[in-house]
């Protein structure tokens, strides 16, 4: 039982930990694309803004198992199959990231405004804005979502585990439930409250080391 719980846990660590950085690579830059054509901001669009806006909260609104089963289809096309750990990580990808674009949006918003007015008076383009004002000033926040979002991730994995995604939600249900072994399901859930526990303790460190204010 404990190399089943080993293997569980490698799996939504894996699965986490893919569809985070899925997540990051693609959500940060909504969330850019979300401030910069706001209304005042550096790249004023208001149609592209609105466009964004309504796509990212049509895929929030969705409850995760619906998008779980509802992109079935489109994970048998990317993966191959809509079971197991791999396949699991497309639909966990799509539902995190309009979720992190959203929280990466919020932070992006807080930067000084000053700052990029500076940077704008002496001659520095968008992407100088972007680079050196909006993406530096942020990251303590950006890397903060960034941690809640992975946490988000591993409750989403154990639901993704009731259709058969594998990792500690398939072991508790497997087992811990439809066997009614109740200390695997005192197992997974210590695990899950760890897994959890270290992520959030990781984050925060370094949160406070990027945070200079």
């Amino acid at each position: 039982m404990f190399e089943l719980l080993l293997r569980s846990l490698w799996e939504t660590v894996l699965m986490t930990v893919a569809s985070g950085v899925i997540s990051l690579v693609a959500g940060l830059p909504l969330g850019l694309a979300l401030v910069v054509t706001a209304r005042g901001g550096i790249a004023e669009n208001l149609w592209i803004n609105r466009m964004l806006g309504a796509v990212i909260n049509g895929f929030r609104s969705v409850p995760f198992i619906i998008l779980l089963v509802a992109l079935i289809p489109l994970t048998r096309l990317i993966v191959g199959t809509a079971l197991g750990t791999g396949a699991a990580i497309v639909p966990l990808a799509i539902a995190a990231t309009p979720y992190y674009a959203r929280i990466a949006e919020v932070s992006l918003r807080e930067v000084d405004r000053g700052l990029i007015d500076a940077v704008r008076a002496m001659g520095g383009n968008r992407w100088t804005i972007i680079r050196e004002v909006l993406v530096p000033e942020a990251l303590p926040g950006i890397v903060a979502g960034f941690t809640v979002t992975l946490v988000t991730l591993i409750g989403a994995s154990a639901m993704a585990g009731a259709i058969g995604a594998g990792g500690l939600g398939d072991l508790a249900i497997r087992y811990g439930y439809q066997r009614f072994e109740t200390n695997v399901m005192i197992a997974v859930v210590a695990v899950l409250v760890i897994l959890v526990c270290g992520i959030q303790w990781l984050g925060d460190r370094l949160v406070a080391k990027l945070d200079h204010r």
